[in-house]
């Protein structure tokens, strides 16, 4: 009797076992397969435990009491990745911990914009509000409130009442991508970012700097006004010099594009009229350079405004003969006969 009551328990034992692993294996085949599919996030941080549940939560799994023991059984998991992912119903353990641990996300959309070199805030701001990237006033309010970043080199703009705009020439000209739904804020950020980045590129930028007695301020207005001024490469650094030797002489720049900055528009051609605005910006009234910026320089600009060509020249005039160029001149005289050599070249 003793003998068959042993039989009988280890038959009991192997049912009850074979039970269990039938039922193991039950809730380990896939769920049924879809051709719809489950698109899920990973949180950051996320332990196997949560990620079984929320894969039960899915629909992707039939147990994730089952799926945790097999990731222990497996000694998987701890390299599973934080990311959106996309499954389709009907994928077995190992596909599922196969892209877990791979990172096999989906793909974020991106938006791509481009800020052309020398734009000023007011265009950059109704460009990327037309291509839908930012919201037209909030960049042109965020442009004058320089806070609002976590950018270090910002920090030294001078605190002045008669700039336009704070972070103008600040927002690099630079194609862009970023995160579909970025904020205008973000978007802003990263441009700021770029032109640190940029920046600090640049060799021997500070002892430079100190050796022209400028701040990175003045720099980047001297260059922004070659990048308005030039077209033809060649002529950035030469350009660069005629500003410094006005300034050095005590001349009024009178650039043009100083004054189209201030207009809503910018004209083909300024009138007499436009000359006399009243604005610190207005190189025609006022000495030295404007309190900032009129445009964002490319670096090559910036470079030249540091590094400029040495010269004599004190004039120049654009070429009207379809090159772009210009014509440059030590004395006034000398500039008066480029202005009709260039009107005779039409």
């Amino acid at each position: 009797m003793k003998g068959k009551a042993i039989v009988v328990i280890l038959l009991i034992i192997v049912v009850l076992a074979g039970g269990a692993g039938g039922y193991v294996w039950s809730m380990m085949r896939p769920v049924e397969a879809s051709t719809e599919p489950v698109v899920f996030e990973i949180k950051s941080g996320s332990g196997t435990s949560k990620i079984a549940d929320q894969l039960q939560e899915e629909g992707l799994i039939r147990s994730g009491l089952t799926f945790k023991g097999y990731l222990k059984w497996k000694k998987l998991g701890s390299n599973f990745m934080a990311g959106t992912y996309s499954m389709n119903p009907g994928v077995t353990y190992d596909e599922i911990v196969s892209k877990l641990s791979s990172g096999e996300v989906v793909p974020e959309e991106m938006v791509k914009f481009t800020i052309p070199e020398g734009y000023n805030v007011l265009q950059m701001a109704g460009k990327l509000s037309y291509e839908h990237v930012v919201d037209r006033d909030e960049f042109i309010k965020l442009a004058n409130d320089p806070s609002a970043f976590d950018v270090d080199i910002i920090k030294d703009i001078p605190v002045d009442e008669e700039l336009r705009y704070v972070l103008e020439g600040y927002l690099f000209p630079e194609t862009y991508e970023l995160k579909k739904g970025s904020s205008t804020h973000d978007v802003m950020q990263r441009m700021l970012e770029e032109f640190q980045t940029k920046i600090n590129s640049i060799p021997d930028l500070e002892a430079k700097l100190q050796e022209k007695n400028l701040s990175l301020h003045e720099l980047l207005t001297i260059a922004s006004l070659v990048e308005k001024e030039v077209v033809v490469d060649e002529e950035r650094a030469l350009v660069a010099g005629v500003i410094y030797n006005r300034i050095n002489q005590d001349m009024k720049l009178e650039i043009d594009a100083t004054v189209q900055y201030l207009l809503d528009r910018p004209k083909e051609r300024l009138f007499f009229k436009d000359l006399k605005v009243k604005s610190p910006y207005n190189t025609y009234l006022n000495k030295g350079l404007p309190p900032g910026p009129i445009a964002s320089p490319s670096l090559p600009s910036i470079e030249a405004a540091l590094n400029p060509e040495a010269s004599e020249y004190l004039f120049y005039v654009t070429k009207k003969d379809g090159s772009s160029g210009h014509l440059f001149a030590k004395t006034y005289k000398e500039h008066q006969q480029n202005i009709a050599k260039s009107k005779a070249a039409q």
